[in-house]
Order: C-alpha cells, then sequence, then structure tokens
C-alpha cells in the first residue's frame, strides 16, 4: 500500500466519524504494514511545553515515552524544523537508541506552514532502510495528517485531505 492508498484508508477512517486519535493509530498501523523494513511505527505529538509525548506505534516498547525538543533525532527534527533520514544510527551522535536492533531511523514531521503537530518515527533494524520512495510515502501520509491535527483544532484544512496535494 502506497502513501496515497493509506491516505484514503485515513480518510474513509474519518469521514466514517472517527476522530483524531483513531485516525493517527490507523495511519500507524497502515504505515508499519506497507514496509516490511519498518520495525518500529511511531507518532509523537509536540506538547505545548516543547515536549514530544509519544501516541500510538507499534513495535517493542520504549522507554522514551517524552523526548524535549533538541534531544535525540526526533528533538533534533523539531528544533531544526526539518525531516531528518539517518541511514547509519551508530553515525548520529545525537541518537537515543530505543533498540539494540535500530540501525536507521526516519522521522517526518507532521506539519502546517510553520506548526509542527507531531511527527512520525520510524526505526529499521537494517542500514540504509529508508530510500526515496518510502520518505514519499511518510511524507505523503504526514501532509495529511497535518490537515487532520489542522481540522480538530479548528485551523481549517482541505475538505478531502487525501486528494490535496
Amino acid at each position: 500500500m502506497n502513501g496515497v492508498e493509506i491516505c484514503r484508508r485515513l480518510d474513509e477512517c474519518h469521514r466514517s466519524g472517527a476522530g483524531l486519535e483513531e485516525v493517527l493509530a490507523l495511519a500507524v498501523e497502515l504505515l508499519h504494514q506497507s514496509n516490511p523494513r519498518f520495525h518500529w511505527t511511531g507518532i509523537y505529538e509536540l506538547c505545548p511545553d516543547n515536549v514530544l509525548r509519544l501516541g500510538p506505534f507499534l513495535g517493542a516498547p520504549t522507554d522514551h515515552v517524552f523526548i524535549a525538543v533538541g534531544r535525540g533525532v526526533c528533538g533534533t527534527a523539531v528544533a531544526e524544523n526539518r525531516n531528518i533520514n539517518v541511514p547509519d544510527v551508530t553515525q548520529a551522535p545525537n541518537y537515543l537508541a530505543c533498540s539494540s536492533e535500530t540501525r536507521s531511523e526516519l522521522v517526518v514531521l507532521i506539519r502546517k506552514d510553520d506548526k509542527i503537530f507531531a511527527q512520525i518515527d520510524i526505526d529499521s533494524h537494517e542500514l540504509n532502510a529508508f530510500d526515496r520512495n518510502a520518505v514519499t510515502q511518510v511524507e505523503v501520509v504526514a501532509e495529511y495528517l497535518a490537515d487532520a491535527y489542522a481540522h480538530a483544532a479548528g485551523e481549517g484544512a482541505s475538505d478531502n485531505p487525501a486528494t490535496a496535494s
């Protein structure tokens, strides 16, 4: 299933009356199932106190339920307002080890304009697991989720985020 197909499923879920939390959980599930190289998939929400809080996830439990902005790959992505693809976590000086099996990590921000709502964090047990197609797929889902967050916050979004570009 590619990013557009995942967004269509998320849109169906939303239109059936599901709340944001259900949509987020489904996004994690569909992303996790979409690629055999995705071994841990989760969403960290950005709280007003500049701390990332773990939301829905699939994979091994983690001690990193809260991450300060600027700390680790997840916190750095927010601090620098950019997505980060780490092909080899042993080469990332700011990496927070969630699992000894993790070899690569991808963090894609869920943002609309200048507002960061959350991020999608994916770990893989394989080196260089996130090729351009995988990154693009996660970015498409993140864009959909940004519209869902904006809509839930009453900030307005397109009527059909799955078909918006």
